[in-house]
């Protein structure tokens, strides 16, 4: 039987991997910043249109700032971690979905728990 199944990637943290996912980090906290500005934005331009209800608007778009504002959370904890993380360190950076073969009489816990995929300077170095 073959299932479907998340596996972690890694990064081994060395100063050129730092300085891209601080780089990687940043765009992505300011492309969410660019996005909530233009919620508010369209936020404001609808609640001004009649026959919109304007606690409907706010409801629907204070939700969806709101899930931007807590990436840019978690993003702002990530980068505090690149700081103190020692070099050589291993950073969860991505998950990818990979298909496994699971038959009769193979352990669980191996198959499905122990799987993960480690790089180091944009190159795979294990995939265990």
């Amino acid at each position: 039987m073959q299932i479907i199944r998340k596996i972690p990637v890694k990064q081994v943290l060395t100063e050129t991997s730092r300085e891209l996912l601080i780089e990687r980090f940043e765009k992505q906290s300011s492309q969410l910043d660019q996005e909530c500005r233009q919620l508010a934005f369209e936020q404001k331009k609808l609640e001004r249109k009649p026959g919109m209800s304007k606690q409907e608007v706010e409801k629907r778009f204070s939700k969806e700032i709101s899930r931007r504002k807590e990436q840019m959370r978690w993003i702002t904890g990530q980068l505090s971690q690149l700081s103190i993380l020692p070099d050589h360190s291993e950073l969860e950076i991505d998950e990818v979905e990979a298909i496994l073969t699971v038959e009769e009489g193979d352990d669980w816990k191996t198959a499905v728990t122990e799987q993960q995929i480690i790089i180091k300077d944009g190159k795979v170095i294990r995939a265990r």
